[in-house]
């Protein structure tokens, strides 16, 4: 009777293991899908401020890769264009310049001009105010400036 104790103690040690490395592959494939969704929308490049934040704060940088690229920028329904307006109008709304600066760099990556970007600029002036409006046009002027300082960057 004893070994059978023991024998289903181990039997539910291991099942209970089961599901946490399952868990674990599921977690790296995020992250490898993150991983590859920002290259795609940086142009092929990692990304300097999540791979800032990899340094410090490795658990933050993996959440950030494996939820929201992996997850939610990786899902199908709306292509890689649209996502990022989307990301340029919530960051303008929200005062947020560094994002909006880096999601407007992947808008122009993937086709989105400058006139609308400027469009979602002026749209923001409904949703949030002038003063948002104005910080997303200060934000944009200084993007287009490094742009055109940068040979082959989108423009």
């Amino acid at each position: 009777m004893r070994h059978l104790k023991i024998i289903a103690a181990t039997i539910l040690s291991l099942a209970a293991l089961a599901p946490a490395s399952a868990q674990s592959t599921t977690d790296a494939d995020r992250v490898r899908r993150g991983e590859d969704t920002i290259r795609t929308l940086n142009a092929g490049r990692d990304q300097p401020t999540l791979e800032g934040l990899r340094r410090e704060f490795p658990f933050l940088a993996d959440a950030i890769a494996g939820y929201a690229l992996g997850e939610v920028w990786a899902r199908p329904g709306l292509d890689h264009r649209t996502r990022q307006l989307a990301a340029v109008a919530a960051f303008a709304a929200l005062g947020l310049r560094p994002f909006m600066k880096i999601h407007a760099g992947y808008a122009l990556n993937h086709g989105v001009s400058r006139e609308e970007l400027k469009e979602i600029v002026y749209l923001t002036t409904v949703h949030a105010g002038f003063p948002r409006a104005i910080e997303a046009a200060q934000t944009l002027t200084e993007l287009f400036a490094e742009r055109d300082r940068t040979p082959g960057a989108a423009k």
